[in-house]
């Protein structure tokens, strides 16, 4: 049986009741900078003498709040409260911990505008951006929560003469969630109320740039009525705590959102069984990629240069579906390039506290600037300026939307992620090059083609190697229950978040045989 889902709609910014009551949770906020977050561990809050402080990335001087730091002893106390609240929330039926998170969605909608509010500052987060971000956690929740009920009592085998049998679902045990920060709420719900949701228990540790957006989910699901152990709060240094999270002999499972080099270290080690451990671990993880759209030729080349501009810059760049190569037919390649310079020279790019028109804010950290920065230098090199290049960290990370064109497949920049504002053109003589261009990279995550060639298509969904592929669109913006998100290669492991398929990544199979 499907049970009726739909997605959290948009907040209209053109509505002016819309604007104040956002700048009101702007300004509440506000008031909150420099508060103290604690660990939390089995429902109790503990401060630690080691802390990190967590800024605004359009505004480095300014501390948003200052962040205890779990240590290795600490993490044991996690995983052993853990283990313990395990015991008892595995029992609790599929409908009784899908009803205590339907709650928690519930309490995010009424939060909404202060939790969007948060990552404008946290995160470097436009309006828009911020709002989605929110919804689609609660859209994770609601369609996981759906999801476990269609799973409440197994899938149908068969029975033979005198023989009952069932195919049930159960939990694993605990687990870890180390989520990205460039999704600091919707990733971050999403990977931890899964686990518990199929009933399992988690350990979460925040990305190091955005806890105190993760610290807010925290308090909802104390609010809600969650169980104490279930959800443990363990921010810290990820050269001190990550490899032994990842290590640890309890950890049953570890769902991951971030870099390819992170999430192959912990694929690896993940892999090694620990002494006194008795199971072999899972890894969900989802690693980024190089995603490109490819225009044919023929084409509306309005929308070709809309869909890049829009997936290559919405949020800076910043997501792993973001445009970062387009891939353009000789015959349309200086139409389109024109067209997408000039949406680009349009884009507005400032603190975004400053109102809903902003279209972009900074990166968001001095690693990633310095990062991005020195890709624009290269890929000048590599090919011709056309657009952008400016960079100022002078106050905050802030970086120009950059389009540079001329390119080779083979340079630099049109084949490592660079997961900022930077998009790279490159042209081809025909559909089939196209798609050769479109595949020549280690990720395969998002692509998207434009083409008013049905052939054309019909081959590009054979053919081009992507977990999330787009007709006539950009490859950006998949939508939960819709856009099941995911890639191949070295995307990760194509785990589909949103998807009909997601809960089993949480969940063990049992066959009950029963004869009579």
């Amino acid at each position: 049986m499907v049970v009726e889902f739909h997605n959290e709609p948009a907040t209209d910014f053109t509505d002016q009741e819309n604007q104040q009551a956002f700048k009101d949770a702007l300004k509440k906020v506000k008031a909150e900078f420099g508060k103290e977050i604690p660990l939390v561990i089995n429902g109790e809050k503990i401060f630690t003498d080691d802390k990190y402080e967590s800024v605004d990335p359009a505004n480095h001087q300014q501390v948003l709040g200052t962040i205890s730091k779990a240590s290795k002893e600490q993490v044991d106390q996690a995983m052993e409260a853990a283990k313990e609240a395990y015991k008892t929330w595995r029992k609790w039926t599929p409908k009784e911990r899908a009803e205590l998170l339907i709650r928690v969605s519930a309490i995010i909608r009424r939060r909404k505008h202060e939790l969007s509010a948060l990552m404008v500052y946290e995160a470097g987060k436009p309006w828009n951006e911020a709002d989605g971000d929110t919804n689609e956690g609660i859209d994770f929740i609601e369609y996981y929560a759906r999801s476990m009920m269609e799973l409440a009592h197994g899938k149908q085998v068969f029975d033979r003469e005198g023989e009952h049998n069932q195919y049930i679902y159960k939990p694993m045990g605990p687990g870890v969630t180390i989520p990205p920060w460039n999704f600091p709420f919707a990733i971050m719900t999403g990977t931890t109320v899964a686990p518990i949701i199929a009933g399992n228990t988690v350990l979460l540790k925040p990305a190091e740039d955005t806890p105190l957006i993760a610290y807010k989910l925290i308090e909802i699901l104390e609010e809600a009525g969650l169980p104490k152990g279930v959800v443990n709060f363990v921010p810290g240094d990820p050269k001190e705590i990550g490899d032994y999270l990842v290590d640890h002999k309890d950890t049953h499972f570890v769902t991951f959102t971030g870099s390819r080099a992170t999430g192959t270290r912990i694929f690896e080690r993940a892999a090694k069984v620990q002494e006194g451990q008795n199971f072999l671990k899972r890894v969900i993880a989802e690693m980024g990629g190089k995603d490109a759209i490819v225009v044919d030729e023929n084409i509306d080349t309005d929308l070709a240069a809309q869909a890049i501009v829009d997936s290559a810059f919405g949020f800076s760049g910043q997501k792993c579906s973001a445009c970062s190569r387009a891939i353009v037919h000789k015959d349309v390649y200086d139409e389109v390039l024109e067209k997408s310079i000039k949406l680009t020279k349009e884009l507005s790019i400032k603190h975004t506290e400053g109102g809903s028109d902003v279209y972009m804010g900074p990166v968001i950290n001095q690693k990633q600037f310095d990062k991005i920065k020195n890709y624009i230098e290269i890929g000048s090199k590599e090919g011709k300026l056309e657009v952008g290049g400016k960079t100022d960290d002078s106050k905050g990370f802030f970086v120009h939307p950059t389009i540079i064109s001329d390119l080779k497949s083979s340079d630099q920049i049109m084949q490592e992620e660079i997961f900022g504002p930077v998009v790279g053109f490159t042209k081809c003589d025909n559909f089939e090059e196209l798609l050769e261009v479109a595949n020549d990279t280690d990720y395969g995550l998002t692509g998207a083609v434009i083409t008013n060639n049905r052939e054309h298509w019909r081959q590009a969904c054979e053919d081009y190697d992507v977990g999330n592929l787009y007709l006539n669109r950009g490859c950006t913006s998949a939508v939960v229950g819709y856009h099941p998100f995911g890639g191949f290669k070295m995307s990760g492991t194509d785990a589909k978040t949103g998807s009909p398929d997601y809960m089993l990544n949480f969940l063990e199979q049992k066959i009950l045989s029963e004869q009579f």
